[in-house]
């Protein structure tokens, strides 16, 4: 067995392996656009792909270190811990980041602490999100919802709301503008104009066997678009990474018929799984900045699921060290800004 390159030769046989978005061989190219360094490799036997990854690099500003990020992959083995390892000291890592794809439970979590891995001090992506079952009909889809959300997608039916998906420059200007003033109305941090364009332009955006496409989602009343989504389709799965929405005639209920016609997109295109990106914990308190978003998505009746979290490969203890003071007064100097 041994390591090697993955090149866009093996680009399918890679995607097969896949179990996210983010290890996708689409979101690597877009990765690289952004001027990160991206490693991808396959364990390979008698010319068989056993295991693969996608590794980003990222450099610490104003100095000869980076950090690396593997995220959403399938459980680690010791043989990808040795690999990462070595790929750390070549590539001068502080540490590695790893947010496997995997379900919580005693044995994930064992088997991460027994590859030497320490539970990360700042985890980048949420440790919780929600799934909807898209083979069920849409009467038992209907019933799992709050009552109070049934009753809106009436209303915004009634008020004549609806849902497109448009693929253009004019409909992702659109969707940019709605996201600037829902990041402002809402006070979150969001990816760049620049990240959002680059992904925009390098993701396909027709839906394709083993290969991740982005699409926008328009809700428009009057004509007028309110609320705009992107969302990814990979394999049988719709993600939903982006969403933002306006202030104006919130009384329509767009965004909840948003929620609802890309579950009937999801439908269309014969998926089975809406994974909904994300949630705050149970029993998170209402000033938490993910509550809302959480609120909103639980009412929709999706099955809550935990994932294994976030834990840190590291190659340089010292350092590391002196990393989590330095994050730490980042993230306090960024929300005294805020």
């Amino acid at each position: 067995m041994s390591w090697i390159d993955i090149t866009e030769k093996e680009k399918n046989k890679f995607n097969h392996l896949a179990t996210h978005p983010l290890q996708s061989f689409e979101w690597g190219e877009f990765r690289k656009k952004t001027n990160v360094k991206v490693i991808r490799r396959a364990l390979v036997e008698n010319g068989e792909i056993l295991q693969s990854f996608q590794l980003t690099l990222h450099p610490i500003p104003h100095t000869s270190w980076n950090i690396g990020y593997l995220p959403k992959t399938t459980l680690p083995t010791k043989k990808l811990v040795d690999e990462l390892r070595k790929i750390g000291k070549q590539y001068n890592c502080i540490f590695i980041q790893l947010e496997p794809n995997v379900v919580v439970s005693t044995a994930s979590k064992q088997a991460m602490h027994s590859l030497g891995l320490i539970s990360s001090a700042h985890p980048l992506f949420t440790r919780h999100t929600f799934h909807i079952d898209l083979t069920q009909p849409d009467e038992e889809l209907l019933k799992k919802m709050h009552q109070k959300t049934r009753y809106n997608i009436k209303v915004a039916q009634k008020h004549g709301v609806s849902v497109r998906e448009e693929n253009t420059q004019k409909s992702f200007d659109i969707y940019w503008k709605l996201t600037e003033e829902t990041t402002k109305r809402q006070q979150f941090y969001a990816h760049s104009k620049k990240y959002h364009i680059l992904q925009w332009e390098t993701l396909p955006h027709t839906i394709q066997k083993d290969s991740l496409s982005s699409h926008l989602l328009f809700a428009e009343y009057e004509e007028k678009p309110l609320t705009a989504w992107i969302v990814f389709v990979f394999k049988d799965t719709l993600y939903y990474p982006y969403g933002a929405s306006s202030s104006e005639h919130r009384d329509v209920m767009h965004s909840t018929l948003m929620m609802w016609e890309a579950m009937q997109f999801g439908k269309k295109h014969h998926l089975k799984t809406f994974d909904l990106w994300g949630a705050a914990a149970p029993n998170t308190p209402a000033s938490d900045p993910w509550f809302g978003f959480t609120q909103f998505k639980e009412r929709f009746g999706p099955t809550r699921v935990e994932f294994v979290g976030s834990y840190d490969l590291v190659i340089k203890p010292i350092l590391y060290q002196g990393y989590k003071l330095a994050d730490k007064l980042r993230w306090l100097l960024l929300r005294l800004r805020k």
